[in-house]
């Protein structure tokens, strides 16, 4: 049985919200102010919250005639912290968005460091955050953001962005903040009910291992972390998840159920015992097409003379996400295709081979996407139409993937909370 918990459909909208803008030391900051403006246009409660290097780029005058508050920026304040002013603070939120948030907050935040009143805020808050990140594209790309990130990801934090284009710098590249328009909205869906609230969703993840013998196997590179990173926000989404995947070492993400196989068969046994009831069926795994006809019982030992080759006879394994697509009553399957060359037309072609509702295609041989990466850029591939999903995280990607497929299919979820838009 899933240990998912599903709650009720929470308020949905920003007004009479109470809302911790946050503002760290980036050229960026020159927008907070407009975000504090629009979020108090529509009846949102703002509190905005500085840390000591913010105040080089915007004043605190500037967002206290925007906000309609004093702006808060001491941990020492003895007049708040005489009353525990923090604590108060971080109760009083309903979420807490920093915008822009440094390279150096994020590392803060990560590491659980308090060492003001923002950073102390965010750890003293059961409310959810968001952050958007604003920083040079390098400090953007270097694997210690990267690691951050993901910590941060895990704990539950919000990315928002960050875009891609010309920085004050001079580079151009991911790292610039999102405009604020976009972060009303990320805000926005953190109090609308959950889009995938009342489905099951059942993603494969992973590779498969196919036995030679008892010592070796015919595997892939897939590291599981772009199907991990979609049940992770299907869960977040409010689905009731089932992961099926493939050897991998990477945690179970929260509020899903996990079932562990190996080999394709053991992937298609596991999909059709769990597969009634499912709404959603997303096969992100990288399943072995073939697997030797007969593995040995032993070893096979090297041929000491004689013949430098060896012949391994194989043959074919079921093809799992054909057979849901075939099933009495298939759930909206949803394809992923790992191509190496003319990616677009082979998966256009795949999906309407196996009779996939849509499809998910990247091109695996481009430098730093696909197998083992953190990032990925992909195109999801439907009857009407095409949509190219950017270079991000496989955080975001899987975010947005999802996001995409509610609005192109709401109908045949029956999600009547949700209206359609043509993309």
């Amino acid at each position: 049985m899933s240990n998912i918990q599903i709650s009720g459909a929470p308020p949905v909208g920003l007004a009479g919200r109470n809302i911790i803008v946050g503002i760290t030391g980036g050229i960026a900051a020159y927008k907070a102010p407009a975000l504090v403006r629009a979020l108090t246009s529509i009846g949102a409660n703002v509190q905005v919250v500085m840390s000591a290097s913010a105040h080089q780029f915007v004043t605190a005058t500037t967002l206290q005639a925007v906000s309609g508050r004093p702006v808060r920026d001491d941990l020492w304040d003895e007049g708040a912290e005489a009353a525990m002013g923090h604590i108060e603070l971080a109760r009083w939120a309903d979420a807490i968005m920093v915008a822009p948030a440094t390279a150096n907050f994020l590392a803060e935040l990560a590491a659980g460091l308090a060492g003001d009143l923002l950073s102390t805020l965010c750890l003293a808050t059961d409310a959810p955050i968001l952050i958007a990140p604003a920083m040079n594209q390098a400090m953007w790309k270097h694997p210690a953001t990267a690691r951050n990130v993901a910590t941060l990801i895990n704990d539950g934090v919000g990315i928002i962005g960050p875009g891609e284009g010309a920085q004050a710098c001079g580079d151009f590249g991911p790292g610039r903040m999102l405009e604020p328009d976009a972060l009303v909205g990320a805000l926005e869906k953190v109090f609308a009910p959950p889009i995938l609230e009342g489905l099951r969703v059942m993603i494969t993840a992973g590779p498969t291992r196919e036995a030679i013998d008892p010592v070796r196997y015919i595997s892939n590179h897939s590291s599981g972390k772009q199907g991990f990173a979609i049940a992770a926000a299907a869960a977040r989404s409010g689905a009731d998840v089932t992961l099926i995947c493939g050897p991998t070492n990477l945690p179970t993400p929260q509020g899903c159920r996990r079932i562990d196989i190996n080999s394709a068969q053991d992937l298609f046994d596991a999909v059709q015992a769990d597969l009634p009831g499912q709404h959603i069926f997303i096969g992100v795994a990288a399943v072995a097409d073939y697997r030797p006809l007969a593995a040995a019982e032993q070893k096979i030992k090297k041929q000491v003379r004689g013949s430098n080759t060896m012949t391994l006879e194989l043959t074919e394994n079921p093809d799992v996400i054909a057979s849901v697509a075939q099933a009495a009553n298939p759930p909206l399957v949803v394809g992923f295709a790992a191509e190496t060359q003319n990616a677009l037309p082979a998966a256009r072609e795949k999906r309407l081979r196996k009779q996939l509702d849509a499809i998910v295609v990247n091109d695996v041989s481009q430098a730093g996407i696909g197998f083992n990466s953190d990032h990925n850029a992909a195109t999801l591939i439907w009857d009407e139409g095409e949509l190219a999903l950017q270079l991000q995280s496989k955080d975001q990607l899987a975010q947005a993937l999802l996001d995409q497929l509610v609005r192109i299919f709401v109908t045949r979820l029956a999600l009547p909370n949700h209206a359609s838009a043509s993309i």
